[in-house]
């Protein structure tokens, strides 16, 4: 829904059986990594394109604030006042994995259909971080993200303000650095939210402890967005999104019954879709876990 947005390659894995497709991430996919100023100006250079800081790079800036997502997720909900759904995590068992962070997940279904005589339907795995009760008793859910700064001096910094200095007195020129900037990353955790019916947006505001050092981080400040608000501040059309994933659907339809990728061109924004054997990525997968002693 945000491709046009997106400036870094991504993957989805289109898999169609008679009139049903169905979409997916491979196995340590693009999509499940933040992004960090992927749309400045000046982005942030590899090593080899003479970015001579290493924890400045664009991937370790991704690793960075990926971590710091599922991190800010975790420490800023209350686990003694946890709220349960009516139906248990589909993806957690007890006896072989620890305790999940934070999260649920809601299935919503979406109609697509441009006539009656063709019905077309999404179902959408959405996703929850947290639940807060308003003054009146009533709950409120809420996705939780974070947007991290690390260095304002750095190549790829994209001209954004300091934090500690303009966070309280200049809070909308933070914001709207941060949409320049992180238009991808935002649109994206903003669709989600809508998608997923959620009543607020916690954006959090973490900053590097020293801007040298990416292991260490201090929270800055946490602001809530209704998301259809955030989503007009930043001109996010969702009817033209819903038009992308229509033409998509399409465009699949049409083809055979079979596996393909739809890929983000890593040089041109456009979208390209290509065949596959039935049995990519699972070769993949099988040859991570059949790993071993030999004789």
């Amino acid at each position: 829904m945000c491709a046009p947005r997106s400036v870094y390659p991504w993957d989805i894995v289109i898999v169609r059986e008679g009139k049903k497709l169905f979409f997916d991430k491979r196995e340590g996919s693009q999509l499940d990594f933040v992004s960090v100023n992927e749309n400045a100006a000046d982005p942030p250079l590899e090593a080899s394109e003479g970015n001579k800081d290493s924890i400045n790079a664009p991937h370790a800036l991704s690793m960075e604030a990926t971590f710091i997502n599922q991190n800010f997720a975790i420490q800023t909900v209350n686990e003694e006042s946890k709220y349960d759904f009516e139906n248990p995590n589909p993806f957690y068992n007890e006896e072989d994995t620890e305790p999940l962070g934070s999260k649920a997940y809601k299935y919503r279904r979406f109609d697509l259909s441009l006539n009656e005589e063709e019905p077309v339907h999404l179902i959408v795995r959405t996703e929850l971080d947290a639940v807060m009760k308003t003054p009146s008793g009533e709950n409120m859910f809420l996705t939780v993200k974070a947007l991290n700064e690390f260095d304002g001096r750095a190549q790829g910094s994209g001209g954004a303000l300091d934090w500690r200095a303009k966070l309280s007195s200049q809070r909308g020129a933070v914001v709207a650095t941060e949409m320049k900037n992180n238009s991808s990353k935002l649109a994206r955790w903003t669709a989600q939210a809508i998608l997923a019916k959620a009543d607020v947006m916690k954006l959090g505001f973490v900053s590097r402890a020293n801007p040298k050092d990416n292991n260490r981080h201090v929270i800055l400040g946490v602001v809530g967005y209704k998301p259809r608000e955030f989503a007009n501040q930043m001109n996010l059309n969702l009817s033209n999104g819903w038009g992308i994933v229509r033409t998509i659907v399409d465009m699949c339809m049409h083809m055979p019954e079979g596996k393909y990728v739809l890929v983000k061109d890593p040089n041109r924004p456009v979208l390209r879709l290509y065949e596959v054997p039935p049995n990519t990525f699972e070769e993949l997968e099988d040859s991570k876990t059949a790993g071993g002693d030999g004789d």
